[in-house]
């Protein structure tokens, strides 16, 4: 008599999963761990339900992870796409690492988060045209750093190997800057005259941006 249950009998938790010896492992190589290249790790995976009273049952594939060479802790993830391939969802959850410095660039350098608005359309139509911005500057830059090499700013105690999106953003402000001011001087001309709104133009950015 009752209503229907909602979930089963209670399932080992994943970390005695983790040291179960009858836990079956199989061996996946991600094409490219976090920029460093192919990388085997071992994977465990099933399915289960996730349950909380007072809130509906969510269906979820849970893998674990762990390195067969001891070099970084066992990691749980967990999916809600049940048909989902234990190598796909890993592959998913390694790919978070370009989203995070994505949001982390954009914040730094385009205020995204930051904006002082307190009207929620206001929010809703600024973040995408900072992201925009964001994916504009990213393309103008790619292609003339590949060209020339770039223009890649270096630290005494670290050396960077690729630009940045600092760097990239430094490029656009010279090839805009060299556009709309530079360009107003003869090429062969031995004296160049800058005017002082230019000037000014110069100082307050290099301040702020300071």
């Amino acid at each position: 008599m009752g209503r229907p249950r909602k979930k089963g009998a209670r399932l080992p938790t994943l970390a005695a999963r983790l040291g179960d010896p009858a836990t079956a492992w199989t061996l996946v190589t991600v094409a490219n761990w976090y920029g460093a290249g192919a990388r085997t790790v071992e994977l465990a995976s099933d399915t289960a339900v996730w349950y909380h009273s007072g809130l509906p049952p969510v269906a979820i594939r849970w893998v674990l992870v762990r390195d067969p060479h001891g070099q970084f802790d066992p990691q749980a993830l967990r999916c809600t796409d049940l048909a989902a391939e234990p190598a796909q969802i890993l592959a998913w959850f390694v790919l978070r690492w370009q989203l995070e410095v994505t949001f982390e660039e954009a914040r730094r350098h385009l205020g995204v988060e930051s904006q002082r608005q307190w009207s929620d359309r206001a929010i809703l139509r600024t973040t995408p045209a900072l992201f925009g911005l964001f994916s504009l500057v990213t393309l103008w830059a790619h292609p003339r750093m590949v060209a020339t090499g770039g223009l890649v700013r270096q630290a005494a105690w670290y050396h960077k190997p690729l630009p940045t999106f600092a760097d990239a953003l430094a490029l656009v402000r010279r090839e805009i800057w060299g556009q709309v001011a530079f360009c107003m001087s003869d090429n062969g001309a031995d004296l160049v005259k800058v005017p002082r709104a230019l000037i000014e133009r110069f100082a307050d950015a290099l301040c702020f941006a300071a």
